[in-house]
C-alpha cells in the first residue's frame, strides 16, 4: 500500500488559500511520498492556524514502536471515530495537507508484461485544495518527540472509481475553519467523496513511480496507453452522474490496511 501527492502551488498562494498569518518558507514538490515530512495546517495552542512539517505516517500515542507510523499513513473516514488509534487525533487534533493533485496508478498489460502507469488527479479549475488529515504526538521512554499525520479516506467517486475503491477526503475551502476547529466534534458529513464533475486526470511520466524523482515534468501530460481499457481514460464527467463509488477492485493507494486494530 502507497499514496503520492504534489504541492507546486506559490508559498504566498498556500497562505493566502488556508488563512495563514504568514507565508510559509516551503518549496515545490511534484512526488510527495509516505514517511517524508508534509506540510501540515493546523490550529495551534494560541488558536492560530498554522503550517508545520509532519511526518507522513501516524504513529499513536500508546505505540510501543514508532515504525507502526509506516503502515498508518491513511484511516478510513467510516471508521475513524471508533478505532482506537484515531478516535482522539479525530475529536481534537484535525489538520489539513494543502495539495495541488495526488496520484493514482492504473495497471496496463505491454505485451505480456503488467506496468503500473501513473495518473495525476486534481481539481478541474486547477485550485490548491486541502486533504483531510489527523495528527498526533508520540512520545519515547527517552522523551524523543516525534510529531506524524495520516490521511483520511472515503469511498471513491465515479471518476476514480474506474480504477480505485478508495480516495482522499477533500475540504471544501468552505469548510476549513469547521474541520480545524477542535471545538467542533460534528465533522462526519464533511468526510464524504469530492464531486466527480469537479476533478480531472490524466496519464503522468513513470518517473512518478520512483520516490527520488522530482520536478514540474511530472505532472505533464502523457498520452493514455493504447492498452488502457477505455474505461479508465474518460474524457468528461457529466455533472449529474451519480457519485456513487463502485466496489473497489484493487488495492488503492489511499487505503487504510484492513486488519484490527494494535491499541
Amino acid at each position: 500500500m502507497c499514496g503520492r501527492y504534489e504541492l507546486h502551488a506559490h508559498p504566498t498562494a498556500i497562505a493566502l488559500a488556508f488563512g495563514l498569518p504568514g507565508v510559509p518558507d516551503i518549496e515545490p514538490r511534484y512526488n510527495i511520498a509516505p514517511m517524508s515530512d508534509v506540510p501540515v495546517v493546523r490550529v495551534n495552542a494560541e488558536n492560530v492556524r498554522e503550517l508545520v512539517l509532519l511526518r507522513w505516517g501516524l504513529v499513536p500515542r500508546a505505540a510501543k514502536d514508532p515504525s507502526v507510523g509506516s503502515r498508518i499513513i491513511n484511516a478510513r473516514s467510516e471508521t475513524v471515530a471508533e478505532r482506537p488509534s484515531f478516535r482522539m487525533p479525530f475529536r481534537r487534533h484535525r489538520c489539513l495537507l494543502p495539495a495541488s493533485g495526488f496520484y493514482e496508478w492504473l495497471t496496463v498489460t505491454d505485451g505480456a508484461q503488467a506496468r503500473k502507469q501513473p495518473l495525476r488527479i486534481a481539481p478541474a479549475d486547477g485550485a490548491l485544495f486541502g486533504i483531510a488529515g489527523l495528527y498526533e504526538r508520540w512520545l519515547s521512554p527517552e522523551g524523543e518527540v516525534l510529531d506524524t499525520c495520516t490521511v483520511l479516506t472515503t469511498s471513491a467517486n465515479n471518476l476514480l472509481s474506474r480504477f480505485s475503491g478508495r480516495m482522499p477526503v477533500i475540504i471544501g475551502p468552505e469548510d476549513y475553519a469547521r474541520w480545524l476547529e477542535p471545538q467542533n466534534e460534528e465533522v462526519s458529513d464533511l468526510l464524504r467523496p469530492y464531486p466527480a464533475a469537479q476533478m480531472a486526470l490524466h496519464p503522468v511520466s513513470t518517473r512518478v513511480n520512483a520516490t527520488r524523482n522530482e520536478g514540474a515534468d511530472l505532472i505533464e501530460p502523457v498520452p493514455w496507453p493504447a492498452d488502457a481499457l477505455e474505461a479508465h481514460a474518460p474524457e468528461t464527467v457529466p455533472a449529474a452522474e451519480n457519485d456513487k463509488a463502485a466496489e473497489p477492485e484493487q488495492e488503492s493507494l489511499f487505503q487504510e490496511p484492513e486488519q484490527e486494530s494494535l491499541f
